[in-house]
């Protein structure tokens, strides 16, 4: 595992995860506090160890059984651990008394995706969204969090409002929300706003879990795109869109969005839901899968179940399996290209069937194009310059001192086209009058 340098000490830190075995495996606990792991090094922590317990239902007051609690508790103290990890979310209570017994931090799954999060933001609305989250994420958790809190110097869990709202109350806190509701409400409308003139020409999103290599793939495809691609959890949170030419006069629009992530914090996806408008609006959609990963199945479901989420009803989705050069067995491959017949299996880092995957875009985008005919003087060649511009144009026919076009145009450019045929003719006619 890569470290990442932050500008603080790297703490020392505990994953705690349960297993309910034939519910929930051990397996299945083992991976997930694997990934819990790589969350814990995005964020600036070193992990020392991993607890898995095996109990049919969480203890109500800890988390884990108290016979756990104790035995943990030299541990952590003979080891000097600085925090400790919990892979479910814990109750305020649950998270009070822990701390209390561990003498150390105590923070759950969705803390730690708030705590990266606040890392990641750059743009003045990503920083206000997660700002968001986590005010949602602590105001049922006020009560008694304040005393430790006030204690800390850094470190995970105190980046962000935590660090400036030590003395506040709720109603402040809620009465900050509401403003950050606002706030993000009028940055949505101006950036729809700001948008609208992209509607006419076809948007293509990118979607997956995190690090499955879109920001990658989006820098592949469009090498002016500079999307930040790294090894690393969450990398890309503020959506990125640029122009892919697939053919002459075929261009999308393709955006790169946030990662989605198993067991992702409702609050984020509710205060992110204006930054993945884009996936709504796009035409469709490209989802990266991660094929080298021993779980990218789940991680495909994770996906799904993300996109419905947040409101995306349609099936206008290709799957793109990236990553085809980490996979060891090509026997595999061959076993995936049989199950998923209409996808494309690719290499965004060695450029590996990209081509494959533009004429799949093409194909897919082709299904949205309208077919049309005009018929104009060959003296108006603003207007048939404009049309082998903006449209594809397939035929033209010479009749006498006339020429009939026939040219095909995506949907969404239909009207703007039409506008601007009527404005050449408008002056067609004027100029004619003359």
């Amino acid at each position: 595992m890569n470290t990442y340098v932050l500008d603080r000490p790297r703490e020392r830190a505990v994953l705690i995860g349960l297993c309910s075995p034939p519910e929930i495996p051990r397996q299945q606990v083992e991976e997930y506090l694997s990934e819990l792991a790589f969350l814990a090094d995005t964020a600036g922590a070193d992990v020392l160890d991993t607890i898995i317990q095996e109990r049919k239902l969480r203890d109500p007051a800890h988390y884990i059984g108290k016979g756990k609690v104790d035995e943990l508790t030299g541990y952590i103290r003979e080891e000097q651990i600085d925090i400790v990890i919990v892979d479910d979310d814990l109750s305020p209570g649950q998270a009070r008394n822990l701390e209390r017994a561990f003498e150390c931090k105590v923070i759950d799954r969705t803390g730690l995706i708030l705590q990266i999060f606040a890392i990641r933001a750059k743009s003045a609305r990503a920083k206000m969204q997660v700002e968001l989250a986590q005010l949602e994420y602590m105001l049922p958790r006020l009560s008694g969090q304040w005393t430790h809190l006030s204690k800390q110097k850094g470190g995970i869990g105190t980046k962000g409002p935590g660090e400036t709202q030590i003395e506040t109350d709720r109603r402040l806190v809620r009465n900050r929300i509401s403003w950050l509701k606002k706030k993000l409400r009028d940055v949505s409308l101006q950036h729809s706003t700001q948008t609208q003139g992209r509607r006419s020409i076809p948007g293509v999103a990118l979607v997956g879990y995190t690090n499955a290599g879109k920001s990658t793939l989006m820098n592949a495809l469009c090498p002016e795109a500079g999307a930040f691609a790294e090894n690393r959890l969450f990398a890309t949170l503020d959506t990125k869109t640029r122009r892919l030419e697939l053919k002459i006069n075929k261009l999308v629009l393709l955006s790169d969005t946030v990662g989605f992530i198993r067991k992702l914090p409702h609050n984020l996806v509710e205060s992110f839901k204006s930054t993945l408008d884009e996936v709504l609006q796009a035409d469709f959609l490209l989802h990266v899968i991660d094929v080298s990963h021993p779980g990218f199945e789940e991680q495909m479901q994770v996906v799904r179940l993300t996109l419905k989420e947040i409101g995306v009803q349609h099936d206008n989705i290709i799957e793109v399996f990236n990553k085809i050069d980490a996979l060891d067995d090509t026997a595999v491959l061959r076993e995936l290209r049989t199950s998923y017949p209409d996808a494309v299996f690719i290499s965004a880092a060695r450029g590996i069937n990209l081509s494959s995957l533009k004429e799949k875009v093409g194909d897919h985008l082709a299904k949205d194009f309208r077919e049309r005919k005009i018929r104009t003087h060959v003296s108006n060649y603003k207007l048939i310059g404009y049309l082998y511009e903006h449209a594809e144009v397939i035929e033209k026919h010479y009749l006498d001192e006339e020429i009939e076009l026939t040219y095909r145009v995506h949907k969404n450019s239909i009207k703007h086209i039409d506008a601007h045929i009527n404005a050449f003719r408008e002056m067609e006619h004027a100029a004619a009058d003359i």
